[in-house]
């Protein structure tokens, strides 16, 4: 079954990006499993071009040092395929300004500023092009892109509706825990690269030092009663997960075997260093040669380019275009 995926090179990625994407990836990998960097994404809000450039490689190194590997699965740069440009004119003559401008992150993103990228509108389209280019089954998708995968579906079932059968039509899978990470500072908000708390995101970079002193200040609240509980007791439910999603146990046998916070936090600092440092030491040999980096993502490239190129000529003719 085809799954592609793929995500921004807009800073060191945190450990939600790696339990509720990343590793799930990894578990998923095969011959039929596309993993992209989406650099042209990236173009969206303001970033210095070397800045792109370095992140970029970055974003290469964490993908193989976290266990995707080029032999088994096909890792390539959105950029290098130039299918997903394409297809993004096509699929934004089918979908309307009302869809776009409804989506959750252009409302919420597009009042940070005033004068916003007209991609940060569109970029919803260019993502169903990415799926929909690579007949992709399934797609591994977190809470926050629901909407957008959603949107590439009605996206598919219209074209397929008014040009003849032509894409499949995507479904979304997540992990059962560590879906969505949250804040540890703010357990109410998602864990991110950009707006989080600076001691509320870990990121896979992170030294232990580091990670424990995080882990050991999440907030969390009063009553000291370890339960895995959203509604009441956000703070330790992410934490519960963190641990369960590493541990690959349900966060309510993780919550009955502690009592007090304390021994919970230091267990989970244990276990999060324990399970970072195998990727952080593949990660440093692997930033030494940027050279490999690009060969691994122009061999992956070519195979993209054929898979996606027959599938936008197949679309562009069905459109009328010859």
């Amino acid at each position: 079954m085809r799954v592609l995926s793929g995500m921004q090179p807009s800073g060191t990625l945190h450990i939600g990006n790696y339990l509720g994407a990343l590793k799930q990836w990894v578990e998923a990998q095969s011959s039929d499993a596309f993993y992209c960097v989406v650099d042209l994404h990236a173009l969206t809000l303001e970033i210095d071009p070397a800045t792109l450039r370095s992140q970029t490689l970055d974003l290469i190194a964490t993908y193989l040092a976290a266990g995707l590997d080029p032999e088994i699965c096909t890792i390539f740069l959105q950029s290098e395929v130039p299918y997903h440009a394409q297809m993004n004119w096509l699929l934004e003559c089918v979908a309307t300004y009302g869809e776009l401008s409804r989506m959750t992150q252009f409302k919420e993103k597009s009042t940070r500023k005033t004068g916003y990228r007209v991609g940060l509108l569109t970029y919803p389209v260019l993502m169903a092009g990415d799926i929909l280019l690579y007949e992709t089954a399934e797609v591994p998708v977190g809470d926050d892109q629901r909407q957008h995968l959603e949107l590439t579906r009605v996206l598919a079932e219209r074209f397929n509706n008014r040009y003849g059968p032509t894409f499949v039509v995507p479904v979304g899978v997540q992990p059962k825990v560590a879906a969505r990470v949250m804040d540890l500072q703010e357990p109410t908000r998602k864990m991110s690269k950009s707006i989080s708390s600076p001691m509320g995101s870990i990121f896979v970079t992170d030294s232990a030092s580091e990670i424990d002193k995080k882990i050991k200040k999440a907030v969390t609240d009063t009553d000291n009663e370890v339960r895995y509980d959203w509604d009441t007791k956000p703070g330790i439910s992410n934490l519960l997960e963190i641990y369960s999603s590493l541990s690959d146990e349900t966060p309510q046998a993780v919550a009955e075997r502690y009592t007090r916070y304390g021994d919970l936090k230091s267990d989970l600092s244990a276990l999060v260093v324990e399970s970072l440092a195998p990727i952080q030491k593949r990660y440093d040999e692997l930033m030494t040669d940027p050279v490999e980096l690009r060969a691994v993502v122009a061999r992956g490239a070519l195979k993209a380019n054929e898979v996606a190129g027959e599938v936008y000529r197949r679309a562009a003719h069905a459109m009328g275009l010859i």
